[in-house]
């Protein structure tokens, strides 16, 4: 389900894909199944778009990948991790508007 620009990370790739990024990360936690999943999905594309260059987006999805999920202590869905330097510096859980989103990403890459 990932849009243009945006990774599609499993546990087996995520450190190399979001820990050693040279980018900052935004990393969307999410299930097919997922209602809010699906209604936040083109925010994020969107910011794959608007921020490409300067920020890397990725989603895993939590029903082929457990393990990453729970290391960062991922209990609701959908949930946006932004790492940056390989560790998390903010997070969103559930569906938020474009704009709280966008907020945390400017002061990540402030």
């Amino acid at each position: 389900m990932a849009g243009l620009g945006v990774v599609e990370v499993s546990d087996a790739t995520f450190d190399q894909e979001v820990l050693r990024s040279e980018q900052p990360v935004l990393v969307d936690f999410w299930a097919v199944w997922c209602g809010p999943c699906k209604a936040i999905a083109p925010i994020v594309d969107g910011v794959a778009a608007a921020y490409a260059g300067k920020l890397k987006v990725a989603k895993v999805n939590v029903d082929e990948n457990g393990a990453t999920p729970s290391r960062y202590g991922v209990r609701g869905i959908p949930t946006l991790l932004f790492f940056k330097g390989g560790k998390v510096a903010d997070q969103v859980v559930g569906y938020v508007p474009q704009n709280v989103i966008e907020e945390k990403i400017q002061r990540m890459l402030a």
